[in-house]
């Protein structure tokens, strides 16, 4: 079957680390047709903003999309093109597998996790402003369906991939009615399915327990800001946001995928860098299609080229480019 997909390469390293991952997918004999839209910084002075329409109205005629990393200004400048992607597309759930990958130098060995993050809202939702000179007003927003819609996803989500467990992360203990609602929500959820064991767990105490005993977690769901905030530690546990892909579910099987790491834009266009994220990102897409075949065969062929060790980038402490590492995973397909 040929996939029409949605292809954003993004700035920075975007464009050369999807340019690893489209090899990758072709190489594993999936038939792709890939629609690239241009989105990010260097769009800004064109469109006038990050994400044009015309990248929203790829996505939603192919339902699916992979993108690379873009480039967030701090404290300035234009909103962050990856909140206006999961807004304007309305993906609900961030999906982030943090799974100890053989070869790889972590402090771990046996991490197989899965973060869920509430993708709608929280202090996401961006609604701030100044009440007097000197002081600011964030709205954080926390509602009885989107509560719902992430306890559910978590749930068949455990259900669908022969998970055991689902940790609910919260700060209700000082938050007693936005966190609190989101708490009576999982609840609910919780006894549709009571073959899945579920557990709640204040989120200071969820990151102590994520270093020193990670291997107790299995789904964890959480809020926005948590979830954001959470995942990147868990990527912390295997390796680096270098070997951490990610999902963005949207209703209507509406998905966009991407690496959560950064533009990197002070080695951009040197071609060294780590293309392990968006390759292990595509290997969700390929799932997400009905690829199984490819997608197992393509985590094999990263797993192989990991643990035997002899091709690293300079994030692993090697000297290989992004080619040669992008050729080594072809050649173990």
């Amino acid at each position: 079957m040929k996939h029409t997909i949605t292809l954003i390469p993004g700035d920075g390293i975007g464009p050369e680390v999807t340019e690893a991952a489209v090899r990758v997918v072709e190489a594993a004999g999936v038939e792709c047709e890939w629609e690239r839209m241009e989105a990010g910084a260097e769009v800004v002075a064109k469109y006038g903003t990050p994400v044009p329409d015309e990248v929203i109205h790829s996505i939603l005629k192919n339902r699916v999309a992979l993108k690379g990393p873009i480039t967030t200004p701090v404290g300035v400048g234009f909103p962050s093109a990856n909140v206006t992607l999961r807004k304007r597309l309305n993906l609900y759930a961030n999906v982030r597998p943090a799974r100890t990958i053989p070869g790889v130098p972590s402090r771990y060995e046996h991490v197989d996790l899965v973060i869920i993050r509430e993708n709608s809202e929280d202090l996401y939702s961006g609604l701030e402003h100044i009440v007097v000179p000197g002081v600011v007003e964030s709205l954080k927003i926390i509602t009885e369906a989107a509560s719902l819609r992430i306890g559910r996803y978590a749930f068949s989500y455990a259900k669908s991939h022969g998970r055991r467990k689902v940790t609910a992360v919260h700060k209700a203990n000082i938050m007693k009615l936005a966190d609190g609602l989101f708490l009576e929500c999982l609840r609910r959820i919780s006894r549709e399915f009571p073959e899945i064991e579920y557990e709640e767990m204040i989120v200071d105490a969820t990151c102590m327990n994520m270093v020193m005993r990670p291997e107790r977690f299995d789904v964890m769901v959480m809020e926005n800001l948590y979830g954001d905030i959470l995942s990147d530690l868990a990527s912390g546990l295997i390796g680096g946001l270098g070997f951490a892909g990610s999902a963005n579910i949207g209703e209507g099987g509406i998905a966009l995928f991407e690496a959560v790491h950064g533009s990197a834009p002070d080695i951009a266009g040197r071609r060294i860098a780590n293309p392990i994220a968006l390759i292990l990102s595509a290997v969700m897409m390929l799932r997400h299609l009905g690829e199984q075949e490819a997608a197992n065969r393509i985590e094999n062929a990263v797993m192989k080229v990991m643990e035997a060790g002899k091709v690293r980038t300079r994030d692993m402490g090697g000297e290989a480019t992004t080619d040669q590492i992008t050729d080594a995973i072809i050649a173990a397909l």
